[in-house]
């Protein structure tokens, strides 16, 4: 985020309650715009909730939050901001052509003929109706629904659960190459951070209705660091996150600090997927800075 640029995405202390108990408590982020960012967490982590605050759908139980700058209204999405849910609510009456032209009417930023190259290049006829499409279709219509608003945040929730594997790392490439290119702020949300990991460079990782992560894929990485070998532990114990066994060896997911001096030990760089699930498996552990 360059000097002066207000975040994408400001929360302070956010937190949501329904009837059945909290779906966020105390969470504080900062998402910088033009990224693209893994919002990962079990199911029931909040990632749903924390969407629907950011596009304006759910007003805050209590804290703070600012989407480029402004605090959304709690009763519809600021202009800015896409947001595509896991239903990709769509009109099954209407072709793919009409959709468009029906979205030209909805949105003030929208562009039809970068829509257009969008729909002919995912290989989706434009004359068929809505309601006859495959489900990966129907994912591709609502993507471009989404990206030809022009917006300033682009964010999908579960957006690849009806598509193939090829079709998942094609739909992850175009959403990589559109951010780059035009400097759309991706929000993609998914339990599955392998799915995310070569695409992403940003990382918010929800857990128990908290921020446990939150940062810069690079800063993530530089900062843990993954041990393996056997006998006195090389690091304190306040700065191990999660710790199992591979055969006779002990595997520590710990917090890069001084360099291992114990023998017996080896250090290696973690994938942002190792660190992500020693968090997930270990809530008591220190939450990194």
């Amino acid at each position: 985020m360059s000097s002066g640029q207000v975040p994408a995405v400001r929360a302070h202390q956010l937190t949501k309650r329904y009837r059945r108990g909290w779906a966020l408590r105390g969470c504080s982020l900062s998402l910088p715009q033009g990224r693209v960012v893994a919002l990962v967490g079990h199911n029931g982590a909040g990632k749903s909730t924390l969407m629907g605050l950011i596009a304006g759908l759910l007003k805050p139980t209590e804290g703070e939050i600012e989407v480029f700058g402004r605090r959304p209204s709690g009763t519809g999405a600021p202009e800015e901001v896409a947001y595509v849910a896991q239903q990709k609510p769509l009109y099954p009456g209407l072709t793919v052509s009409e959709s468009l032209r029906f979205a030209a009417r909805m949105n003030t930023r929208w562009d039809q003929a970068y829509a257009e190259r969008l729909i002919r290049a995912a290989e989706v006829p434009f004359e068929a109706k809505v309601g006859k499409l495959s489900g990966g279709q129907r994912t591709r219509v609502a993507l471009v629904l989404a990206l030809g608003k022009r917006p300033g945040l682009l964010m999908l929730d579960e957006p690849l659960a009806e598509l193939d594997p090829l079709a998942r790392q094609a739909t992850l490439r175009t959403l990589q190459e559109e951010s780059r290119q035009h400097g759309i702020g991706i929000l993609l949300s998914s339990h599955v951070l392998e799915e995310l990991e070569a695409v992403c460079d940003h990382l918010v990782l929800l857990g128990g209705g908290r921020v446990r992560l939150d940062g810069s894929v690079a800063d993530l990485v530089a900062g843990h660091r993954v041990l393996r070998g056997a006998g006195q532990l090389p690091v304190a114990p306040g700065e191990v996150v999660d710790s199992g066994h591979s055969g006779h060896e002990q595997v520590l997911i710990a917090k890069r600090s001084a360099p291992v001096a114990e023998p017996g030990w080896r250090e290696q760089e973690p994938r942002l997927n190792d660190i992500a699930l020693a968090y997930m498996r270990n809530d008591d552990a220190e939450v990194a800075a």
